[in-house]
């Protein structure tokens, strides 16, 4: 389960954990904003995540999470079935180097 809470401050329960998620480049601009913080069940995936991005940004959103990477814990992935750490950058496709 994800709420979404905005860009207001968080409030994180004993089964909830605060998620901090940077957009970068298309996903700044399907999000309209750089950076939000969700209130997200512990152990939720990035597959839950994603998918909760894509009702609140919606189709634009979904367009760049199809090709999207995950940067958490200084790893990259796209593996949806990674559980959620407390920092999650969207990393789309960058042209150029």
């Amino acid at each position: 389960m994800v709420e979404t809470v905005g860009n207001a401050a968080a409030q994180a329960t004993p089964e909830t954990v605060v998620v901090t998620v940077r957009h970068f480049a298309a996903a700044a601009e399907a999000a309209g904003c750089v950076e939000e913080q969700l209130s997200i069940t512990g152990g939720a995936t990035l597959g839950q995540l994603r998918a909760a991005l894509v009702d609140r940004h919606g189709q634009a959103m979904a367009r760049v999470l199809d090709v999207a990477a995950y940067l958490q814990n200084d790893e990259l992935t796209r593996d949806l079935d990674d559980v959620v750490g407390p920092r999650v950058d969207v990393l789309p496709p960058f042209a150029g180097g």
